[in-house]
């Protein structure tokens, strides 16, 4: 998920301007790269906003990540269960579960059995009979109504499940930064992890953020520029990250169909939350832009900006109120 960030540093105060200082730091988290931007009064007051809003972070990330052995998911996955699980892990796996219903399955953290299958390296060297026969193995252990939550226990109903959170746990993050950031005053911020932006506010003296969507094609020049004011942002996209010399197993996948999902190349999807707008990205990248824009149409909270496979761009009927 790559977005190009561009922002300001005036704010209004009165009627006239006044400088207000802008802070940033950033560091390597969730596998990617946080940036967290804030205006505030004083260089004190700005970083220490922020490197509370980092522990928040990196809080969510040991609990979520799959690729550290000393993290929540990753032994969810090792041993098929968890008991006393954290807030955290309860609310993702939970809300991951109430989107896998509300997509009809098309948002599935539960995919990982197939992006091992391909992430090994070996599996688009197989004849395509010795291709079906692995992926009909691993679809056994796909979807989310196999996992049980109580409040004291996550557990898998089939030996050999596993779990990511890719799709969900960045936007979530950085959701729960922000509210660190409210929380000690600042009012104009912008919380980056990955491309899974979400901003406080508008930008002082009530400027939006202004950020360029990549165009996959052509990465010099933006596919376009939406101004947000206390929103989020997501893009998925399978132009980054392919398994196959080919190019055409990535790592979005489609669970209706255990194979990527190739009817778009790009999904943008703005939402009141970096939660929500993390999952309805990949949602409606799986789904393909006619389906997907017929979802994200029918919420009063989300927008979106596809583009197919054909290059043809799909644009919900609101999301003119954010571009320029």
């Amino acid at each position: 998920m790559f977005l190009v960030i561009m922002c300001g540093s005036f704010a209004f105060a009165g009627n006239f301007f006044k400088t207000l200082p802008k802070f940033e730091k950033i560091r390597p988290l969730m596998g990617t790269f946080a940036s967290i931007t804030v205006y505030a009064p004083d260089e004190e007051s700005g970083i220490d906003a922020i490197d509370a809003a980092f522990s928040r972070i990196e809080a969510i990330e040991s609990r979520a990540s799959i690729f550290d052995e000393n993290a929540e998911a990753f032994r969810l996955n090792r041993d098929g269960y968890l008991n006393n699980p954290s807030d955290d892990l309860l609310k993702l796996t939970a809300m991951s579960q109430n989107y896998y219903r509300q997509t009809d399955g098309y948002f599935d953290i539960t995919v990982q059995p197939l992006l091992d299958l391909w992430g090994a390296g070996e599996l688009w060297k197989e004849s395509p009979e010795i291709q079906q026969e692995k992926i009909n193995v691993a679809a056994k252990l796909i979807g989310s109504d196999k996992i049980n939550i109580t409040q004291d226990r996550i557990s898998f109903m089939a030996e050999g499940m596993k779990i990511t959170l890719g799709a969900i746990a960045k936007g979530y993050a950085a959701n729960e930064a922000l509210h660190i950031l409210e929380s000690r005053g600042i009012e104009h911020a912008m919380v980056d992890i990955g491309g899974d932006i979400s901003v406080l506010g508008p930008k002082p003296g009530g400027e939006p953020w202004h950020i360029a969507i990549i165009n996959p094609d052509d990465t010099s020049q933006p596919l376009a520029t939406i101004s947000l004011s206390g929103k989020s942002i997501t893009t998925s996209g399978n132009y980054q990250r392919y398994f196959t010399l080919d190019k055409k197993v990535h790592h979005i996948m489609n669970p209706k169909t255990d194979y990527s999902a190739n009817e778009c190349i790009s999904a943008t999807v703005i939402a009141e939350d970096g939660t929500l707008a993390d999952t309805l990205a990949t949602s409606v990248f799986a789904m393909g832009p006619e389906a997907g824009l017929e979802l994200v149409e029918a919420l009063d909270n989300a927008e979106c900006l596809l583009v197919n496979a054909d290059r043809v761009v799909y644009k919900s009927s609101g999301l003119s109120d954010y571009l320029g």
